[in-house]
């Protein structure tokens, strides 16, 4: 089940590596669930600040955002989103 998982993981991060244009580095699997039909992995990603960013200025500021992300049994990413820091849909 482990390796399960792993691969589980391996999928959500290159998913969002190629959705959201992230660095690796900036993308942690925070929890992995097997449930029925699939997987369900949510995952904090450190983007560039929106906010900051519609304001035209330089920055470093990161904003810590939150995904699940929902696999079939294949590892085949069915459906994602952004979810706020207590769990709910944004």
């Amino acid at each position: 089940m482990s390796m399960m998982i792993e691969e589980a993981d391996r999928m959500v991060i290159d998913f969002l590596k190629r959705i959201l244009r992230a660095e690796e580095d900036k993308i942690k699997i925070i929890k992995t669930t097997k449930i029925d039909g699939g997987w369900s992995a949510e995952a904090e990603v450190f983007e560039e600040s929106g906010f900051i960013k519609s304001l035209g200025l330089p920055t470093r500021v990161q904003d810590r955002n939150v995904y699940t992300v929902m696999l079939d049994n294949s590892l085949e990413v069915i459906s994602y989103e952004q979810v706020d820091r207590e769990g709910n849909k944004e």
